[in-house]
């Protein structure tokens, strides 16, 4: 038969994913399985944009803009500007989720063989799209012991290469749930600038900010318009993930320009998710005051939790809704396997996500998993004692 492509048979397969097969056997030996695996929030969309699809009349589903529809730019750069970013609706391209966004943000600014630097452990698919834009990831590792910092500044200007192009990190952090100060951000944009860089920053949890802390975005930084790249999207902040819209922003011309591109080459962003996201942006503050006040609560009760089985070590997040555990294994893949194929706790397991497929370098975060506390406390608290089971059974064989 004809041959697979190089470039196909190297694309990553998800972590978060790969053990589908085995949930779905579970289910079918009539396992009940509480998803700890990935960030398919269990929170209500808003029922305005619900209701802005069930009630609209289209009688044509025709294409928008390839930059997407002018009305949601424009009240899109309004709800950027209420929260102190100096947005405009030029700066901003609609993409089919915040994944398409990565992808024209990578083919925009990256030529094959170019590098981008990450801090690890990362959002797993960051890898896929860099093998799909012939990218090489550059990995600087954040620690464990101090909840997954940015690391030192020195750590990142070493790796630097005349094939260097960009920075790209994840704030709040996938799946770490680390949250940049002020200081950090700072500090990555002083050096993008030393050293003619892009500064990608992957901003689709910016909502998701617990203790009174404070999100820091790459649009706020002076200075910064030619270099810095935002990464948007609906799916979190409104608990959209299945309308697959998000967004490109930057200030640099050119970039956008480039970007024009790849988003006319893909026609439009979906009419109907547009309507529904357009609609979203007059969402109440009130209901992300209750939905933070609930993931503050999740976090918690997980957490104290997992902190409370022996062996297990925890970094507690200040973002988003994951964290990483590791795990009294030396197999964290294998484990999480077990558990769906040979284990069950009064006819219930968990599915988790094995952190080794957030990391770049080869046989690092081996013990971890990434949990997303996406579930209602009673079963946080549920699939934590189903954990603690498992480990013991686990150690025991």
């Amino acid at each position: 038969m004809p041959n697979i492509s190089a470039k196909g048979q190297a694309m990553p397969e998800s972590p978060i994913r790969k053990l589908v097969p085995y949930a779905e056997k579970a289910t079918e030996q009539g396992k009940d399985i509480f998803y700890l695996n990935i960030g398919q929030p269990d929170i209500k969309t808003p029922q305005v944009a619900l209701d802005a699809v069930k009630n609209n009349n289209l009688e044509i589903i025709s294409y928008s803009h390839s930059a997407g529809f002018a009305s949601y730019r424009e009240k899109l750069a309004g709800y950027y500007q209420r929260v102190k970013l100096p947005v405009e609706p030029e700066d901003i391209i609609i993409t089919t989720g915040g994944s398409e966004a990565l992808l024209f943000a990578m083919g925009s600014i990256t030529d094959p063989g170019d590098e981008v630097i990450i801090p690890e452990p990362f959002y797993a698919n960051y890898n896929g799209f860099a093998t799909s834009a012939g990218v090489e990831v550059v990995p600087v590792q954040a620690k464990f012991e101090n909840g997954f910092a940015l690391p030192p500044i020195a750590e990142f200007e070493k790796l630097i290469t005349d094939r260097t192009k960009a920075i790209l990190i994840c704030n709040p952090g996938n799946p770490t749930g680390y949250l940049y100060t002020q200081e950090e951000i700072e500090q990555l944009s002083a050096l993008v600038k030393k050293y003619d860089l892009f500064l990608v920053a992957d901003e689709v949890y910016r909502e998701f900010a617990y203790e009174g802390l404070k999100h820091f975005s790459v649009m706020a930084q002076e200075g910064l318009d030619e270099h810095a790249i935002m990464i948007d999207s609906v799916s979190k902040r409104y608990s959209m993930c299945g309308a697959r819209i998000g967004c490109l922003v930057s200030k640099n011309k050119a970039v956008m320009q480039t970007a024009m591109k790849f988003a006319q080459a893909r026609l439009s962003p979906p009419t109907f998710a547009q309507i529904a996201s357009e609609a979203a942006l007059e969402t109440p503050q009130s209901y992300f005051d209750e939905v933070i006040e609930e993931y503050v609560q999740r976090r918690d009760t997980l957490i104290q939790g997992l902190e409370s089985i022996p062996g297990v070590k925890v970094a507690k997040p200040n973002g988003a809704f994951y964290c990483i555990a590791e795990l009294p294994v030396s197999d964290a893949e294998d484990f999480a396997k077990w558990m769906l194929e040979d284990f069950d706790y009064n006819g219930q397991t968990i599915m988790v996500a094995p952190a080794q497929g957030f990391y770049s370098t080869p046989n690092t975060g081996n013990n971890q998993v990434r949990i997303a506390y996406v579930l209602e406390q009673d079963n946080l608290k549920k699939a934590v004692e189903i954990l603690r089971k498992g480990l013991e059974k686990y150690q025991a064989k």
